[in-house]
């Protein structure tokens, strides 16, 4: 007969494990459980259920950029519509006022 749970024991910032665990709190959600959630989500992505990669120092500085370097950013940025990688400066907005509940 298989266990019906197993312990998993990490090592995590004490800041970091108490702010996650308001928002848990708040949700209603165990701790336990959202680690649960996270193995699942691991499990039925084949890897971490969100992209891991280091994020540019900052963004592109405009008034230094010659203008084929503009260009290159500006042909990038229509890429990205073409692509269907942009929202609405609206939809943008509403996002941000929900996700900061202002």
């Amino acid at each position: 007969m298989a266990a019906k749970s197993a312990n998993l024991y990490a090592r995590i910032e004490p800041d970091v494990k108490e702010q996650a665990e308001k928002i848990l709190s708040t949700l209603g959600i165990p701790a336990s459980n959202a680690i649960n959630m996270f193995y699942k989500q691991i499990i039925l992505n084949r890897g971490l259920p969100f992209e891991v990669k280091i994020p540019s120092a900052r963004p592109v500085d405009l008034t230094g950029l010659t203008e084929e370097e503009l260009n290159a950013e500006l042909e990038k940025g229509y890429a990205d519509m073409v692509a269907g990688r942009t929202k609405p400066a609206s939809q943008a907005f509403a996002d941000i006022r929900k996700d900061y509940g202002i």
